[in-house]
């Protein structure tokens, strides 16, 4: 654990930091990193030993009650957010609720407003999902030399930009552990493969949560049978209560109060 100040200055214990997760590679350690959009996510991913949450920007304050220690990147840009400038917005308030970085997949204009403010910022490239409909659907990114070279391009136009790490989804494994060679960015890998700094899954997938498991995920769970299982147990109790509720047998002489007969019977006196 490493003692920091937060963003509004209170004294706290992270497991890392904006300048450890830049030597990691010199060090060889690879660190984990999940989601969390709740306490009890970020209390469980802390508990399991992971080392770095990803969440949505309105939702670190909740995070933040799970855990105190894990490093949290807050995504900024699903908040309705239009010119650099809400982004901007957006990107304080998140720190501001304990976000330790922010996480944007915008442009170079927006990354650059960002750091302008010494903000720590995390691009996102290859395939980012709200523009899934400029790659024709959800597929990797860079399976050809001349995308591979864009992404490159990309890669060092986001360094340049003044970002400390990168969120690599759905790039080809052997296309991430050379970018990963060349970059002096931190590397998060999504789907891309072992060689990066921190290896990244969503934690409803590590936890079986849907029904669809992406290609790059493993499930070390069922929850999503589990939760099954659960919303069937509560139809059950819900009809059998509204059965005996039908039949008269809810509720019972065990679970109402009664006044005492002589305290009724004076109150029956002063009704009359």
């Amino acid at each position: 654990m490493t003692r920091i100040l937060d963003y509004v200055g209170n004294s706290q214990e992270r497991t890392t930091t904006v300048a450890e997760l830049r030597t990691l590679r010199a060090g060889g350690r690879q660190l984990t990193q999940t989601t969390a959009g709740s306490a009890h996510e970020a209390a469980a991913a802390e508990a399991a030993g992971i080392d770095m949450i990803a969440c949505l920007g309105n939702a670190v304050a909740e995070v933040r009650q799970g855990t105190s220690k894990l490093f949290v990147s807050a995504a900024i840009d699903f908040q309705g957010a239009v010119t650099p400038y809400d982004l901007l917005r957006d990107a304080f308030a998140a720190l501001e609720a304990g976000a330790d970085a922010v996480i944007s997949a915008r442009g170079l204009d927006c990354v650059r407003t960002l750091v302008a403010d010494d903000l720590p910022v995390m691009g996102h490239l290859g395939f980012i999902p709200k523009k899934a409909t400029l790659y024709g659907g959800v597929r990797s990114v860079g399976k050809t030399a001349a995308e591979a070279r864009t992404l490159w391009a990309d890669i060092q136009a986001l360094e340049d930009a003044g970002a400390f790490a990168i969120e690599c989804e759905l790039i080809p494994a052997n296309v991430m552990a050379e970018i990963h060679k060349r970059t002096s960015l931190v590397t998060v890998s999504l789907g891309s493969g072992p060689d990066a700094d921190v290896m990244f899954l969503f934690q409803n997938d590590v936890c079986g949560e849907g029904p669809f498991k992406p290609r790059h995920a493993r499930a070390y769970a069922d929850l999503n049978a589990l939760h099954a299982q659960i919303q069937s147990e509560r139809i059950r109790a819900l009809g059998e209560w509204r059965a005996d509720v039908a039949s008269h047998n809810f509720p019972v002489a065990s679970e109402v109060n009664q006044t005492p007969p002589n305290e009724l019977a004076a109150f029956l006196n002063d009704l009359d």
